[in-house]
């Protein structure tokens, strides 16, 4: 039977004679006759108590789903899973947290498929949330859109404007005695005063606005903070805009391009986000079947600007860019200066430029949370990919300029992130080292777990200008220093990182893209015959499965291949 206006899926359970058993359990979960003429969305929610990230998620979606019903539309909600990883930062639980964002495009995937539903809304939080569900957006192809809830308020201690990363690196100047336990105590109380994701520009921020400036969220929906009413408004809105992309039949192979991918990841560069922005984008771009690679990230970096004075290297949070303006005022003033294609198509069924018309720039009133291009905090992107002996399927660094662009010293090897956590308490790192942490890439960790807590602890104890590190694990966004990780291949598998030795000379270049421990080629031979691989970690359950299946961080760490 063909279907109706908007029904391309739901068609076949509320019209088709044939299925009656679909249409008598529709009508025993209280639909009528009305409502088995009108498109369904699904509305995904990532909301659970015990995350500020996710737990006014579901108060969110419920908004979402009345707003859709008054537009004349079925809202079929339903939640999906998250992992905090400001919970589970420094545990066993770090594991999950990449593995998460498949976990949550399969689930999203699966429920709207077996469900028959037109159309998604996903209401996310945590930074796995975003690309988790913009993935099971790109593999349903139906209207979509994503709302994001927002960032958190700053916390204050003595004047001090507090957030996430504020209580990691806390602990790093206590153990170094620069902090006592009472002021210690105090900070991690008033860090994350209530709702909302990490409030630099985390990887959550980060990816919001990505996703923001790729087409695929509302104007202003990155950058609304999650206790605001604008944040509440945006369900009405929501509601508005699905019920147009179902009568324009308007998907995310309509909108995602890689001109739209170009657009995030200049924006990326423009406020210095995080570094998980790469895997990612990556990831996006292998699930939508779009050409685009490290190369091309590396290419957008070296002609785009680092501009934002925001956390983790700078002063600023997402709160103080939405006061003077927010990420379309930003966007405004990149597509003004040529650094945005402003032809591509957004879910608001008009281009981006169009958006953007009534929006004024950045600069039209006095603020320093951008700088100008003439005054840039870096005149090229902060996103480098490395290359050499050490990684050659490549490795990201995070370079802001304030660390210096070259960083060479012994190297201190740790076989884990608890080896290097002790060994950082322990006085095990001094000025001039380069830390090794291995065996924490996607299969070897298993689950690529981000270094958050050595990398504050580094930077707590006062090195962070002293000490580079490098990891075949990833980074926080609310990481900062002289990092690289994502080294490939993975030291697990055989890569080169698994051979470095306590003393070998790490060589860290950003102006030449090479990282490098030197050593002759005959001792990397030497050294190769003689290392056998750890045993896997995990044997069984889901780390095994996602160990099975996932790919190199290079190509994004996706688990579908199809």
């Amino acid at each position: 039977m063909a279907s109706s206006r908007g029904k391309k899926q739901s068609h076949r359970i509320t019209s088709d004679a044939s299925q009656p058993a679909s249409r008598a359990m529709l009508y025993g979960a209280g639909l009528t006759d009305a409502d088995m003429k009108k498109p369904f969305v699904g509305v995904a929610s990532t909301g659970f108590r015990g995350n500020p990230c996710n737990m006014h998620l579901n108060d969110l979606a419920a908004k979402v789903a009345r707003a859709t019903e008054r537009q004349n539309l079925v809202a079929i909600t339903f939640n999906t899973i998250g992992v905090s990883d400001g919970i589970s930062m420094g545990t066993e639980g770090m594991r999950y947290s990449l593995p998460s964002r498949d976990v949550i495009a399969d689930s999203i995937e699966t429920f709207m498929g077996g469900m028959s539903c037109d159309a998604l809304v996903a209401v996310v939080g945590c930074d796995k949330n975003m690309p988790g569900a913009l993935m099971a957006m790109i593999r349903l192809d139906r209207p979509s859109i994503l709302m994001y809830g927002g960032t958190v308020a700053s916390g204050c201690h003595k004047g001090q404007k507090l957030n996430i990363v504020s209580s990691f690196e806390a602990w790093g100047a206590q153990v170094a005695g620069e902090l006592s336990a009472e002021d210690f105590e105090c900070i991690v109380k008033k860090s994350v005063p209530g709702p909302g994701a990490c409030g630099g520009m985390y990887t959550a921020n980060t990816m919001s606005s990505a996703i923001e400036a790729m087409g695929m969220a509302l104007p202003f929906n990155a950058s609304n903070p999650a206790v605001s009413e604008q944040k509440h408004q945006e369900a009405d809105q929501i509601a508005v805009a699905i019920e147009a992309l179902l009568m324009q039949d308007l998907k995310p192979s309509d909108i995602l391009t890689k001109e739209s991918l170009c657009n995030a990841m200049k924006l990326v560069c423009i406020l210095g986000g995080s570094t998980n922005a790469v895997l990612h984008l990556l990831a996006i771009a292998r699930t939508a079947e779009i050409e685009f690679t490290l190369e091309d990230i590396q290419n957008i970096s070296d002609t785009t600007p680092f501009l934002a004075d925001m956390k983790p290297s700078g002063k600023y949070l997402m709160e103080d860019l939405d006061r003077v303006g927010g990420i379309p005022s930003v966007m405004r003033f990149m597509l003004d200066e040529g650094f945005l294609n402003g032809d591509c198509l957004t879910v608001t069924g008009k281009t981006l430029a169009e958006n953007l018309a009534s929006i004024p720039s950045i600069f039209q009133k006095p603020q320093d949370v951008l700088h100008s291009t003439r005054n840039p905090l870096k005149e090229t992107g902060h996103i480098q990919i490395l290359y050499g002996n050490l990684a050659p399927e490549g490795s990201v660094a995070k370079i802001t300029g304030k660390e210096g662009t070259s960083f060479e010293g012994p190297a201190r090897v740790f076989n884990s992130e608890w080896e290097a956590n002790a060994g950082i308490a322990d006085g095990k790192v001094s000025k001039g080292d380069v830390v090794v942490i291995r065996y924490e890439g996607p299969k070897g960790g298993p689950g690529m777990p981000e270094m958050l807590k050595p990398t504050a602890a580094i930077m707590g104890a006062g090195l962070g200008s002293e000490v580079a590190l490098i990891t075949d694990g990833r980074f926080s966004g609310g990481t900062h220093g002289f990092v690289v990780g994502h080294i490939t291949p993975e030291a697990q598998e055989g890569g080169a990182l698994g051979l470095v030795k306590d003393g070998d000379t790490i060589a860290i270049d950003a102006d030449k893209r090479t990282l490098k421990v030197k050593i002759s080629p005959e001792e990397m031979v030497a050294r190769k015959k003689l290392w056998t691989p750890p045993p896997y970690k995990y044997p069984k359950g889901v780390l095994a499965k996602y160990r099975k299946s996932v790919q190199p961080a290079s190509m994004g760490c996706v688990t579908d291949e199809s």
